[in-house]
């Protein structure tokens, strides 16, 4: 693209570095974030959910959890779909084990968190949710959230 004189766009710098975290060559795509910013092409929310979903996929939490802080620090809302990685992540990557320390209110938290800040989660925020409470065991809390996400008429 530079030697046409074609200069990258947020959309091709987000297409590429999606595709290198998918790749698992994250370095790679760090790069091409700082190359964005020496661009005045600053990352936004889909950069990241990029970053943070192959965090959360390779059971990196706790990166995941600060690069949510992170960006939020730099002033970058995240969006359902950010906050939608995170619940899954925690749900899938066995930080929910021990509900009695209180690791699975990260992701009840995180839902609190969304609805503050106006991303009200959507079915398949919920569905991660109960799937996860009914594989722990705790079906009264499983189905408290099924009620919950009828009466929301997302069911």
């Amino acid at each position: 693209m530079y030697l046409k004189n074609t200069i990258p766009d947020i959309v091709t710098y987000n297409t590429l570095i999606d595709g290198l975290c998918k790749s698992g060559r994250i370095t790679y795509a760090w790069e091409l974030v700082d190359e964005m910013s020496d661009r005045g092409q600053p990352p936004n929310v889909f950069t990241y959910n990029s970053f943070l979903h192959t965090l959360c996929k390779n059971h990196h939490l706790d990166k995941a959890i600060a690069l949510v802080k992170k960006i939020q620090d730099q002033g970058i809302l995240p969006d359902l779909y950010t906050y939608s990685i995170l619940i899954d992540g925690l749900c899938k990557g066995g930080r929910l084990k021990d509900a009695l320390k209180g690791l699975f209110a990260e992701a009840f938290v995180l839902m609190s968190e969304m609805e503050d800040r106006g991303c009200f989660p959507n079915a398949l925020t919920f569905q991660i949710m109960i799937f996860t409470l009914f594989e722990r065991g705790e079906n009264d809390k499983a189905e408290k959230l099924l009620r919950e996400m009828i009466a929301r008429g997302l069911l």
